[in-house]
């Protein structure tokens, strides 16, 4: 089942060390299938308010998602991100292509 990475990022110090995590981070998703399918905005806000960008790549699965985060390639340039920016990183797997809303209420 494909996984995602998912990062909200609130605040971010545009320095030397988040340009070099940019320019490294796609060699570390690269062997894990791992591609952006979100990328920061523009954003059109329709309940509420919004101040983060939101960061989302995307596995093959779950398995792929957490190794690429354990790699020794991403630990390597985590704290260059971690470092210089404010927010929440957490793993989520996706749902089946057929999925419905209703799924998530299990049988009745």
């Amino acid at each position: 089942m494909t996984a995602y990475a998912v990062a909200i990022v609130r605040e971010t110090q545009f320095g030397p060390e988040i340009r070099e995590y940019l320019q490294r981070i796609d060699a570390t998703l690269a062997p894990f299938s791992g591609v952006y399918r979100i990328h920061g905005g523009p954003y059109v806000p329709l309940e509420g308010a919004w101040s983060a960008d939101l960061i989302m790549i995307e596995f093959p699965s779950m398995q792929l998602a957490r190794d690429w985060y354990e790699s020794a390639a991403y630990r390597a340039i985590r704290p260059l991100r971690t470092e210089h920016s404010v927010g929440e990183v957490f793993l989520v797997e996706g749902v089946a292509q057929d999925h419905k809303g209703v799924d998530i209420l299990g049988s009745p």
